[in-house]
């Protein structure tokens, strides 16, 4: 019995040193180093690129293989895959480049490197799909360092599988004798969850334009911050060769505090921030990029090619993991009267030496048009793929908003300091008695609605800011906001377009003749939205439910032009509309987008001319499709409950604005959509939907998409709406006003709390151990027993009872512990993923007793089937 003990306890050790071999990076890496590349000779130190630093760290080496550049301005890409499946964290960074020979190198993370190639001109790009920066470095500059306890999250169920090196070889005088060159980045990575998650914050300008011969011309971006506290540690500046300074701040309470500021023309490069900045929920992020337009004979745009620019302003940064958002973009310019009081260090261009900008520029002059194309090129690449979108909108199920008391919700608007704006119809209701044949408001005895029909709600805890429109509306339907903060609304009782200073009780400007529905210049039938273009002030009007057009108008109301006509019988065509019923203006591209209700689609039009753009149709909109939104790069939008014996849900989608691809859909955990009837949506991906029947708004925001894959791995769709409640309850359980800063020695806490992961690790491990220990004990204690006890015939009844589990145990024909099998079996487990079966509503009131969601459109000529009104 002694010896069976002593065999016991050295099985227990090897099976102890097995479990902890199968986590050690030496055996993980194994299958990687067999089908790594071959690099040159004389890449010294790159023929082992995994070398494992311990139990749970390893630093990978990123190198070029080998390559000599054939000219200058050359840039040249080459991947590595992350040599693991789980997640990881890279913690530092180590650069191996020569400022004699590189200008700058770039590292991404992403999921499908453009090319797989040992290496390719990075012309063909960097990555097919999203890629962030994990780490610049150039000549000159300051290398990355992230501050202890922060990673940026790669591998795993969110994280990048590929790292991408760019590297830019400017001159390329030093190759003269044909040299190979190895430069690149040693990371190292290790399996141990951080508690501070590093991300990245894009501020871009995207309509600025340069006159020429101007001497100074500000591009200014801000951007509300409405997300959990960040803290940030290091800053990179880019535009072309116009760029003088650009400088980033914290703005809070009045107060500005410095994040960064630097010439342009110096190496772009990830500076680290002088003092720490927190970034708070309600603060403002505000950037400027001054820029010279001497020396050219034609306006600057901002673009890619020679002769466009840029103004981007990107901040590293870290947050807590449980409320991370690896990255975020801010393209607007939300308050323009805050520049006002920006420090004046922001207009005073940095002086540059002569020989430093040579340095920074690759030893040579401005570089002919054709060799300019490679870099410029590349530069435009690397913006685009840094906006690639990667993310996925939920509820936010602890927004209050959902509870309060309302009228019908028929529009939505957002002010300049993101604020709610709601427009709703109080007591009165539109249904089947509101209008006769020739669309006459026949309720008129019921006199205006009582109630303040706009409300101001703070986007984050829904209380009420302000309220205004008592006794002025009848059937209130669109809202929009200007850029001086006016409110513009539609009546379709009224039949009329009416403008609204925040604090006026009486119009600013009426359209339309009251209670009088028509067809001419004067005159509106129902009409349904209006937007204002910011760069002109010009109006247009969709009209509406009985009309099929837009109509433009000068600033102070007068007509200028009208284009569209009804939907021809059999084929909806360009400009022809069947309710034109909300309306997007774009300006960035001088657009007014138009959702077409009853015809299923958006059509897009030209500003200036009317001029049909586009269309943008899919399947999943089924026949109706309700309001559209536009924040730079997306549309957002909302479609109708489905006809009898169709099946698309009602939801929400996101698309990309270039594309007109959706790129995710959406509806609530709380309730659901039965008829939604407006949407509005922020730059940072907060969506508002306000529906019409159910009298209730929703309030959406943005998660990591890859975290959303990983959530529709649940076994049920209970499961699923649990699990993505938690995530969002995760990033948005506290009010983030009332968020304290991560202090110091929290921080520190949270280091040392999770460098205790190893040891917990193991000791997992041992417990998990145990318990298969003790069973092969007891299966060989009740066969010593049996066999003293029956002899050979005992032994029999063990072979055909108990070997069965022992052979289990084994593996398939194997005579000992197969523990490789083990543990493959539970690696390779997985549940498939499903989409969310969505529910449906109606988008107006109902009797009690009707069997039917639907009900008829009372404001349009009656052609089957009959959509609904409102």
């Amino acid at each position: 019995m002694a010896g069976l003990f002593k065999n016991l306890l050295v099985l227990f050790f090897v099976f102890q040193n097995t479990c902890l071999g199968f986590r050690s990076p030496l055996s993980v890496f194994k299958r990687y180093k067999d089908t790594t590349r071959s690099f040159s000779s004389e890449c010294l130190g790159s023929d082992q690129p995994v070398i494992s630093l311990g139990l749970s760290d390893f630093a990978l080496d990123i190198r070029m293989p080998g390559v000599t550049p054939k000219q200058s301005d050359t840039y040249l890409c080459m991947s590595v895959p992350l040599p693991m499946d789980d997640e990881a964290y890279v913690v530092d960074f180590k650069p191996h480049a020569s400022m004699d020979t590189v200008h700058h190198m770039l590292l991404f993370g992403c999921n499908e490197p453009s090319s797989t190639e040992n290496y390719w001109d990075c012309d063909e790009g960097t990555c097919k799909d999203k890629s962030n920066i994990l780490y610049a470095w150039a000549r000159n500059a300051p290398p990355t360092r992230l501050p202890e306890g922060v990673g940026f999250r790669v591998g795993g169920e969110t994280g990048g599988r590929f790292f991408v090196l760019q590297v830019h070889y400017g001159d390329i005088s030093a190759f003269r004798d044909k040299h190979k060159d190895c430069s690149g980045v040693t990371l190292h990575l290790t399996h141990q969850k951080q508690p501070l998650i590093a991300g990245m914050y894009l501020m871009m300008s995207v309509n600025t334009v340069i006159p020429p011969g101007e001497k100074a011309v500000d591009a200014d971006i801000a951007c509300h911050y409405k997300r959990f506290p960040m803290h940030l540690f290091a800053y990179r500046v880019h535009t072309h060769r116009l760029g003088k300074v650009v400088s980033g701040y914290r703005v809070r309470n009045g107060q500005w505090t410095l994040i960064g500021r630097q010439s342009p023309q110096l190496p772009q490069a990830f500076y680290p921030v002088e003092r720490p900045v927190e970034v708070s929920y309600d603060d403002t992020l505000a950037a400027r990029c001054v820029f010279s337009g001497e020396g050219r004979t034609t306006e600057t745009h901002i673009g890619g090619t020679a002769n466009d620019e840029m103004c981007n302003f990107y901040i590293m940064y870290y947050m807590e993991a449980k409320h991370a958002v690896s990255y975020m973009t801010c393209t607007q310019n939300a308050n323009p009267e805050l520049f006002r009081n920006i420090p004046q260090e922001a207009n005073v261009p940095i002086q540059i030496m002569s020989d430093m900008l040579k340095m920074t520029h690759g030893h040579h002059e401005e570089p002919k048009d054709s060799d300019k194309s490679s870099l410029l090129k590349q530069a435009k690449k690397e913006e685009e793929e840094i906006l690639e979108q990667n993310f996925h909108i939920e509820e936010a199920v602890e927004w209050p908003g959902l509870d309060l008391k309302l009228g019908q919700v028929s529009g939505l608007a957002l002010d300049a300091e993101n604020n709610l704006v709601i427009f709703h119809r109080g007591d009165h209701v539109w249904d089947e008695n509101s209008f006769d044949n020739t669309f006459v408001y026949q309720q008129r005895g019921l006199g205006p609605i009582e109630q303040n029909t706009i409300l101001v709600l703070h986007p984050s805890n829904a209380k009420l800011l302000h309220s205004l429109g008592k006794s002025l509306f009848y059937l209130p339907h669109g809202l929009s906001i200007d850029k001086n903060g006016n409110y513009w609304v539609t009546d379709v009782a009224l039949h009329q377009v009416f403008k609204l200073g925040p604090d006026e009780k009486e119009p600013l400007l009426t359209l339309g003749v009251a209670l009088q529905p028509g067809s001419d210049k004067n005159h509106f039938c129902q009409p349904t939205d209006v937007a204002v273009d910011p760069n002109t002030g010009s109006i247009y009007v969709s009209d509406g439910y009985c009309n099929s057009r837009i109509i433009q108008f000068s600033p102070n109301g007068l007509y200028m032009m009208q284009w569209g006509e009804k939907t021809s019988l059999g084929r909806d065509k360009p400009g022809q509309f069947h309710i034109p019923h909300s309306l997007a203006l774009i300006p960035d591209f001088s657009q007014l987008c138009v959702a077409d209700r009853e015809n299923g689609r958006i059509q897009c039009f030209r500003l200036e001319t009317g001029e049909f753009i586009r269309e943008i149709k899919h399947k999943s909109f089924g026949r109706e499709l309700f309001a559209v939104s536009y924040v730079p790069g997306l549309l957002f939008a909302v479609n109708g409950m489905p006809y009898p014996g169709e099946a698309e849900p009602v939801q929400g989608f996101v698309m990309n604005f270039s594309t007109g691809e959706i790129t995710d859909t959406f509806i609530p955990l709380r309730k659901s959509f039965e008829m939604p009837h407006d949407i509005v949506a922020s730059e940072d991906k907060t969506v508002f939907v306000g529906d019409v029947h159910a009298r209730a708004v929703w309030k959406f925001a943005s998660t990591e998409k890859m975290e959303h894959r990983s959530v529709k791995k649940a076994g049920i769709e209970v499961q699923e709406i649990k699990e993505s409640g938690t995530i969002v309850e995760g990033r948005l359980k506290n009010n983030p006003e009332s968020t304290d800063p991560v202090k110091k020695q929290e921080k520190q806490h949270l280091v040392q709390q999770h460098t205790s992961t190893g040891i917990s690790f193991v000791l997992i491990t041992t417990l998990l151990v145990i318990p298969v220990v003790v069973l092969l004990a007891i299966l060989l204690f009740i066969r010593w027993r049996k066999t003293t006890a029956y002899g050979g015939d005992g032994e029999h009844k063990l072979d055909s009872s108990s070997g069965r589990i022992l052979g289990r145990v084994r593996g398939k024909g194997s005579g000992g512990l197969n523990l490789g099998n083990f543990f493959a079996s539970h690696k390779s487990y997985s549940r498939k993923g499903f989409d969310r079966v969505s529910t449906e509503g109606s988008d107006q009131e109902k009797d009690e007793d009707e069997g039917t969601d639907s009900e008829e459109e009372c404001s349009a000529p009656p052609t089957p089937p009959a959509p609904s009104s409102f």
